[in-house]
């Protein structure tokens, strides 16, 4: 590997934090003025809906961390065969993004929690989400805070490519 590929994935690499190490890179931004934006999800098998709504969510602030579930909680939403990337792969992944600035993973059912720990003043979520339950709402938009649904990308689900592909391979083997 080369020393400018070993430099990017060292880059990449160094932006995934600790729930504690991100609420000091939060606040520390925070001091210097910048609005620090949140998002979450499982982000299995990373596409351009992600990729957009990743880069909107930056646009709406200065630093985007994005949360991403550990693969146990990915399981219990997704079902068994799910994730199909693990965890560590999945945060480095989203960490190579430009748009990103810090990666950090949870093991809760929602992100409740690191919201509350990293107090971030905008929380960005898909446009397929109804306001109401969006997770950490109250608590971003009662520290005068806001809440963003991002636009969705049409067809752009991590559902719909393994269905796809699920059926390409049958077709395959049927020929």
């Amino acid at each position: 590997m080369s020393a400018v590929r070993r430099a990017v994935a060292r880059r990449a690499r160094s932006k995934l934090l600790s729930r504690a190490e991100a609420a000091r890179a939060v606040r520390a931004a925070q001091k210097r003025g910048e609005r620090i934006v949140f998002t979450n999800g499982c982000f299995d098998l990373l596409h351009v809906g992600h990729v957009r709504s990743l880069e909107q969510a930056r646009a709406l602030g200065d630093r985007l961390l994005v949360a991403v579930n550990r693969d146990a909680e990915v399981r219990r939403q997704k079902g068994r065969g799910r994730p199909i990337v693990g965890e560590r792969h999945r945060a480095e992944v989203l960490a190579a993004l430009e748009c990103v600035d810090w990666v950090v993973l949870f093991r809760e059912p929602t992100p409740l929690a690191t919201i509350r720990a990293l107090r971030p003043d905008v929380l960005a979520k898909g446009g397929d989400w109804r306001l109401a339950a969006i997770a950490g709402r109250a608590e971003v938009e009662g520290r005068g805070g806001r809440v963003v649904r991002l636009r969705e990308v049409p067809g752009a689900r991590t559902s719909a490519l393994l269905e796809r592909a699920k059926r390409s391979g049958l077709q395959r083997r049927r020929s």
